[in-house]
């Protein structure tokens, strides 16, 4: 009886060092090269450390890089923190770091091909200095290496085929099993270099696309957080003492991706006559979007910045709805009703989403097909083209140029429509090489005055980041990038 007592009461402890976060969606692969879901990237800040972090103010910050400087305007150096070790014992040294970055970097598949393309070779200077050589000026690395393209991977275990369902990283947390659509384990990794400031024994992700399901979950006590709150609930977790609510506003949008150029589904009216575009634009009223899904906090986008970035112009604020303008812009076109299917990965908010607009755009003469599809899946469809028009949401960059780069550009890694102007590359990609603020502000917003009028993507709202923990867990700090950082939380005793 002692001994079974023994148990239960250890198997107490362990569930009590155990986190549960519920996320929005299942990532996608586990491999920062490879993937491309703003759920992965919760997963990998626990799991694959970075190069270099941010702060809350959007200040970067030595991660795994101790400190860097450019010796040249074409040369960037880091001085990487000693002692640390790979999940496998593996030691991370420069060698390890030209090895990630040059896998970033002529990987096939590489999403990250396009956001370090300015590096031309990499140097091991010793065991602890690495120089970026670069093709050019780049405005934009450091902010691109305190994300995905700088978290670094064991050399070693990346030479196995099956690396993105085994990951192994450097982070705090270490992968243990993964079981599609349910569940993501880590457990803590004992011989990480800041482990001290790390409380949780394991975390588990798991996957929960109904808002109303995961919250239920919190409450019933089978999460501790949860991501992405709906904002039909933010009141009722306000007023529930045994919750936490901690919004902040984000740095990234939602939007409607429109297929131009990519196979076959690019050849439909929409696809082709940006008339068509621009009425689809005209029949969606932004306002309502935010009363009705959003509960006043999904603020209006007309463009790929947040409101509180200096790159942010008035005048390309959201369009008001005109469904006359829209209706006379098909008749110009030489249509009167335009059909096409709607994409949008599960979940309630993008449903309701989806609805409004399709309810909307019929009055303007669309008739819209709504396609839910899980979404990790719909991101693979996309990039083969099997679609007309997907819902898509971006969680942000700290630079500029990772919020509309990739999307609009002819070779963009996230370029699903394959949108392609040569003017709209050549202002983007010197507004990559130009330090100079005003500059670049011109440059962006002479490429938006032709992304306006072409409509490749229409913005929609803004995403703000609402998370919602049991009132046990402590020393959880929101950041303007949506991620989970695990350093410093712990439950109440």
């Amino acid at each position: 009886m002692l001994a079974a007592a023994a148990t239960l009461a250890m198997s107490g402890v362990a569930a009590a060092q155990t986190l549960r976060i519920g996320l929005n969606e299942d990532p996608d692969v586990l491999d920062p090269h490879r993937a491309r879901t703003f759920v992965g990237r919760i997963v990998f800040t626990s799991l694959c450390d970075k190069l270099i972090d941010i702060t809350p103010d959007l200040k970067f910050v030595p991660q795994l890089a101790t400190e860097w400087s450019w010796t040249d305007p074409k040369t960037l150096t880091f001085k990487l923190r000693s002692g640390v070790k790979f999940h496998d014992g593996e030691p991370l040294n420069a060698a390890a770091v030209k090895a990630n970055i040059d896998r970033a970097r002529t990987l096939p598949d590489s999403l990250r091909k396009s956001e370090i393309s300015s590096v031309e070779s990499v140097e091991v200077v010793d065991d602890t200095t690495v120089a970026l050589k670069l093709s050019r000026p780049d405005a934009t690395l450091l902010s691109q290496l305190s994300d995905r393209a700088g978290m670094l991977m064991s050399p070693k275990a990346l030479a196995s085929a099956d690396f993105g369902q085994k990951p192994v990283c450097s982070g705090p947390y270490k992968f243990v099993e993964r079981v599609q659509n349910d569940r993501i384990v880590l457990e803590r990794f004992k011989d990480y270099w800041d482990a001290k400031n790390y409380n949780f024994e394991k975390v588990i992700f798991q996957p929960i696309p109904d808002t109303t399901v995961r919250l239920a979950n919190l409450k019933a006590g089978n999460l501790d957080m949860l991501e992405r709150l709906a904002p039909s609930d933010v009141a009722s977790v306000k007023a529930d003492s045994s919750l936490i609510f901690a919004p902040v506003s984000g740095i990234g949008y939602q939007g409607l991706t429109i297929n131009t150029n990519n196979g076959d589904r690019s050849k439909s009216p929409l696809g082709q006559d940006k008339r068509i575009r621009q009425a689809l634009e005209y029949a969606i009223d932004r306002d309502v979007i935010n009363e009705v899904v959003g509960a006043g906090i999904f603020p209006p986008a007309g463009q790929p910045f947040p409101q509180a970035s200096p790159y942010n112009d008035k005048k390309f604020a959201a369009k008001k709805r005109d469904v006359e303008k829209a209706k006379k812009l098909l008749k110009e076109a030489g249509v009167e009703r335009v059909k096409f299917d709607l994409t949008f990965g599960t979940g309630t908010t993008a449903q309701q989403t989806a609805e409004i607009i399709q309810a909307m755009a019929a009055e303007a003469g669309f008739d819209i097909s709504l396609r839910p599809t899980e979404f990790a899946a719909m991101q693979k469809e996309a990039q083969a083209g099997n679609f007309d028009v997907n819902v898509i949401g971006w969680s942000g960059r700290v630079d500029p140029d990772g919020n509309i780069h990739p999307f609009v550009t002819c070779k963009g890694g996230l370029n699903d429509g394959r949108y392609c102007n040569q003017e709209v590359d050549r202002l983007l990609n010197e507004a990559r090489i130009t330090n100079d603020d005003a500059k670049r502000k011109e440059l962006y917003d002479a490429a938006q005055t032709i992304l306006q009028d072409e409509l490749p993507i229409i913005y929609t709202y803004y995403q703000p980041w609402p998370f919602v923990l049991a009132k046990k867990v402590q020393g959880f700090q929101p950041y303007p990038d949506g991620m989970i950082r695990l350093k410093g939380m712990k439950f109440s005793s």
